[in-house]
């Protein structure tokens, strides 16, 4: 297991610990990280309605470990948490909290977001998306 430290910049970001929890899979890539060090008791957002309505301290964010043709949908990809992160700056730029800074960050997220959509058409394209085919 290692740590994280690169959001490190803030009270906040201080307080939380980002840890990879697995080893590089066959791609090069790790799969499974936890993030601790928060209480979402005091989150006003937090599902209470939901069957588990308990409070957490920590999450661990499983990202897709395999192709899908093989093992099917088994975790998150990039896109779906930079289309949450989009969502978000594009709600404080449409709010009191817009700024240049934000923007800047807006913008560099839906390039990254194109980015990865661009390579997963050209992998369709080629016949190998879904597949640890180049």
């Amino acid at each position: 297991m290692r740590e994280l430290n690169g959001h490190k910049v803030n009270p906040a970001n201080d307080t939380l610990t980002v840890q990879v929890l697995d080893e590089p899979g066959s791609g090069g890539a790790c799969h499974s990280y936890e993030i601790l060090g928060f209480d979402t008791g005091s989150n006003e957002s937090r599902n209470a309605d939901a069957e588990d309505s308990g409070i957490y301290q920590g999450i661990e964010v499983l990202f897709q470990n395999g192709p899908i043709n093989e093992v099917g949908v088994n975790g998150l990809t990039h896109e779906a948490l930079l289309a949450i992160l989009i969502d978000r700056l594009e709600g404080f730029q449409s709010g009191p909290y817009a700024s240049r800074e934000n923007a800047i960050v807006l913008t560099k997220l839906q390039e990254a977001q194109l980015w990865l959509q661009k390579r997963t058409r050209d992998r369709m394209a080629r016949g190998v998306e879904g597949t640890h085919q180049r």
